[in-house]
């Protein structure tokens, strides 16, 4: 089996488990952690299917998952805290 593909099988069974800490997790803050953790994964996911398939362009949509998923990381932990988004 491709090194690849094992990488990409790894990643998406602890991401899957990730997705049970965030329907299980004891607290908000959990499920943020939980959250946070598979946008790196789901991010590492498109990454390596990059290299894989040799897309150049698949770089590019894994740079604006993780823009977007640090942003709403960031506006979710504001929420939390109580702050406003916007000052």
């Amino acid at each position: 089996m491709n090194p690849f593909l094992i990488i990409v099988y790894t990643l998406s069974i602890t991401s899957l488990l990730c997705l049970i800490r965030v329907i299980l997790g004891p607290t908000h803050y959990d499920r943020l952690l939980a959250v946070n953790l598979m946008i790196f994964k789901i991010t590492a996911i498109i990454a390596t299917l990059a290299v894989y398939y040799n897309r150049h362009v698949y770089f590019d949509v894994a740079l604006v998952y993780a823009i977007l998923g640090y942003i709403s990381v960031i506006a979710i932990s504001k929420y939390l805290t109580g702050r406003e988004l916007h000052k």
